[in-house]
């Protein structure tokens, strides 16, 4: 079987995929848990539609590096985001993710291998999401740099596990464990950790088994309010992230 080209293209993306059509893809820094930087944010978009363009992905799972999903930004490498040309920059990179996320023409599976506090939203946009039984979910960068959580994090939380709960756990910065991610509907099975990724490609081969156009099609068909939800509400809410980013270097002069 011959290795497609862009599996080799990004320095944080780890890629592997069997006959069955099922593509495993991993967040890594150096090989192990990533450390989200703006290099990532930049660079996932392009490998979204890479894995959009290759017919021999059926299916896809989404995971993280040993037991971390996604727990640590590199805030400085997210450039001057105070400024409205790099805001910008940075806006329409998250708008693209969330958007290609959800376009992309395979079912994808999620797999929380561990703590997802940062960009946990695109678990949640899975369509199918499994847990390790060491999962936890929040937002930890949006607090912690004192900028409103715009970017489409409000938006699939809201969906995903109701206003309350979103407005709860987007005001205080907490997190919540696999089992009430459960509870809450947030994820569809919590396994055992060393089963997790497992139990992701298993259901994901299931679900590459099915005829293509089905597939294709019930991925749109699932997804409708989503898509339309960001296509609505993620300007206005990068907007105001936006706003909040401006203000920062004001605030630490304060």
């Amino acid at each position: 079987m011959t290795t497609p080209e862009y599996f080799g293209k990004y320095e944080n993306l780890a890629f592997s995929r069997g006959e069955d059509g099922v593509l495993v893809l991993r967040f890594h820094t150096d090989g192990g848990p990533v450390v989200f930087t703006g290099q990532a944010h930049g660079k996932f978009p392009a490998a979204l539609e890479d894995i959009a363009a290759d017919p021999g992905n059926k299916a896809m799972v989404l995971t993280g590096t040993g037991d971390s999903f996604m727990d640590q930004i590199d805030g400085p490498s997210l450039g001057e985001i105070f400024k409205p040309a790099a805001w910008e920059k940075t806006r329409t990179e998250g708008a693209k993710v969330l958007q290609r996320l959800l376009d992309l023409p395979m079912p994808v599976v999620g797999v929380a291998n561990g703590p997802a506090t940062v960009h946990a939203e695109y678990l949640l946009l899975a369509d199918i999401h499994i847990a390790s039984e060491g999962a936890t979910y929040g937002d930890f960068p949006h607090p912690a740099f004192g900028i409103t959580g715009g970017d489409g994090v409000q938006v699939v939380w809201e969906e995903v596990a109701g206003t309350a709960r979103a407005k709860w756990l987007l005001w205080t910065g907490e997190t919540i464990d696999a089992q009430t991610a459960l509870n809450w509907g947030v994820v569809s099975e919590v396994v055992p950790h060393d089963q997790a990724l497992r139990r992701g490609v298993e259901i994901a081969r299931g679900l590459a088994a099915k005829p293509a156009l089905y597939r294709t099609l019930q991925k749109q068909t699932l997804n409708l309010n989503l898509r339309r939800r960001i296509t609505s509400d993620v300007p206005f809410g990068m907007a105001l992230e936006g706003l909040t980013a401006a203000d920062m270097p004001y605030q630490q002069q304060a």
